[in-house]
């Protein structure tokens, strides 16, 4: 869809706009778009307490319903209520290793559709586009998959198998750009926009409410040149909407170590860096080690990655082994052998520092690093990988040298080839004021998926700290960084402006949706500013 550089349609206002076309986006859509989930005639869920609870009002469907009532007493591996609820509803106990099939059936109700649109960089997919072909998900293949369309049905029809009950990101981001196709969806998503802005516009004299202004570029292709080319150009757009949907993802930019040499050439901030030096012949098993800092699942991507190459690695990371908090030490080792493979790298080859002298350990902290540290060899189960626990980096030198500090003071000086420094990502919300940082838990701090989430109202995921009603946000911005429990802030929020619509934005009790957000508002300011006068300006 091209976006005009007007409103979409001059004088309207869309009901929805959500920035981000990733499986966040693409779930709220399928949800908008009037695809409805009932209770299936005879169904039942294992859970005895759920399945009473759903046999109370077989007749309304899930977007009807109670969502806190229904999310009572459930567990599950999310923080977020209705992601596990969603989640238990579409894999029945799927943590236990079942395949039952889910109770819920999905009716196409085009009546109930509220008319959205969806902005994208790319193809809709979003970030799985960008990730490495061949690596394995972690999650199942089916935990990955979006309703109405069996992820494995998809691959049988392309003659795929797959592989240990995992996928490719590559074959993610296939199926969900046919999954847009195959739902007819096609219609309400507008790919190749980047969003500079959004903004609370007033309401007017005229009797227009409040709403949300979204401008941005959309590139799209130019005139076409003598020699069949064309050349692309960016378009601005601006739009209004009564409810706007944050959905980009946490992955946009690379987070920082924020120390010496960190901005010098050898020194890299993605996978795909790693990959470009590796198509273009750069490093083999005569190389200098490369450093692969962090111990999460893309530091153990590079690890294998440099592994397999036979390319000498150097392995450091801030937490021991044994923490229970690493993701290693969460996955089970049947599913996840390549990643139970690095845990044991790291774990049986160790860098072991020599200590300092009796008579020179005062002076430990100002002696000068220990020269680079040699490398395993044949015999060692791992030859050419040593790990660094509890290690961070001091500083990077222009002569590729990397100095290694452990949580002692104890330092060490490496010489590498490359240094890809894999701690995770931000958010790029620059279309906010202050990056978004003011809508997180923690205001002062910038926005991740794991430490300072956005805050939203856990049943609704409408975002608390807005400046006006009709903001929500979903996904990894939430804290859900995978796909079988982001699906429950869609039905959170397709839920909600469901109920809106019904209500005509009256709430229960006659109590309207705009006065409960403002009760909302009202309170995470006065937990923000204690002590201090807080008004409160009608937005």
């Amino acid at each position: 869809m091209d976006l005009q550089d007007q409103e979409i349609i001059p004088g309207k206002t869309l009901p929805v706009v959500i920035i981000g076309n990733g499986p966040s986006g693409i779930c709220l859509s399928y949800l908008l778009s009037g695809y409805t989930p009932y209770l299936s005639p005879g169904a039942s869920h294992p859970n005895p307490l759920l399945n009473s609870k759903l046999a109370e009002q077989p007749h309304l469907s899930l977007l009807e319903q109670d969502l806190e009532y229904l999310c009572e007493g459930l567990e599950g591996r999310s923080s977020n209520p209705v992601a596990v609820l969603f989640d238990s509803l579409l894999l029945p106990d799927s943590d236990f290793g079942f395949d039952h099939t889910s109770p819920l059936e999905w009716q196409y109700e085009p009546e109930r559709a509220i008319p959205h649109l969806v902005l994208g960089k790319g193809p809709p997919g979003g970030a799985w586009h960008a990730m490495e072909g061949s690596m394995l998900t972690l999650s199942l293949a089916n935990w990955m998959e979006l309703p109405g369309l069996k992820l494995k049905d998809w691959m049988r029809e392309k003659r795929r198998n797959v592989r240990n009950d995992r996928a490719t990101p590559a074959e993610i981001a296939s199926y969900y750009q046919h999954y847009v196709s195959q739902m007819s969806l096609e219609q309400s998503f507008a790919c190749g926009t980047t969003v500079t802005a959004v903004t609370r516009q007033p309401g007017n004299k005229e009797g227009s409410p409040p709403c949300w202004r979204v401008t941005g570029l959309q590139r799209r292709e130019g005139e076409e040149l003598g020699d069949g080319s064309s050349v692309a150009e960016d378009v601005p757009f601006s739009l209004l909407a009564h409810n706007v949907v944050l959905a980009t993802g946490t992955h946009d930019i690379p987070a920082r170590l924020g120390v010496e040499g960190e901005s010098l050439p050898f020194v890299c901030h993605s996978f795909w860096e790693l990959e470009a030096a590796i198509s273009r012949g750069e490093l083999d098993q005569s190389s200098d080690p490369v450093l692969v800092v962090g111990a999460g699942l893309t530091a153990a991507d590079a690890v294998l990655a440099a592994h397999h190459l036979n390319t000498p690695v150097y392995h450091a990371f801030r937490r021991p082994v044994n923490d229970p908090g690493l993701i290693f030490n969460q996955l089970p080792k049947l599913l996840y052998p390549e990643y139970h493979k690095v845990h044991q790298m790291m774990t049986q080859q160790q860098y072991q520092a020599n200590p300092p002298p009796q008579d020179q350990a005062q002076n430990h902290q100002n002696s000068s690093p220990a020269s680079s540290p040699a490398l395993p060899s044949p015999p060692s189960s791992y030859p050419g990988y040593l790990s660094f626990p509890r290690y961070k980096v001091a500083a990077f030198r222009p002569d590729k040298k990397c100095v290694l500090e452990s949580d002692s003071g104890h330092q060490t000086v490496v010489q590498v080839s490359k240094a890809l420094v894999l701690i995770g990502s931000h958010p790029n919300l620059s279309f906010l004021s202050d990056n978004g940082r003011p809508l997180s838990v923690y205001p002062d701090e910038p926005i991740t998926c794991r430490r300072n989430p956005i805050e939203v109202d856990p049943f609704t995921n409408i975002v608390i700290a807005a400046e006006g009603p009709g903001m929500y946000a979903m996904g990894p911005l939430v804290g859900e960084n995978f796909v079988r429990f982001l699906k429950g802030g869609a039905l959170a929020i397709a839920s909600d402006l469901a109920k809106r619509q019904r209500a005509g934005e009256e709430g229960e009790g006659g109590v309207s949706a705009v006065d409960r957000f403002m009760d909302r508002w009202l309170d995470r300011q006065v937990a923000n500013h204690t002590g201090s006068e807080v008004s409160v300006r009608d937005s």
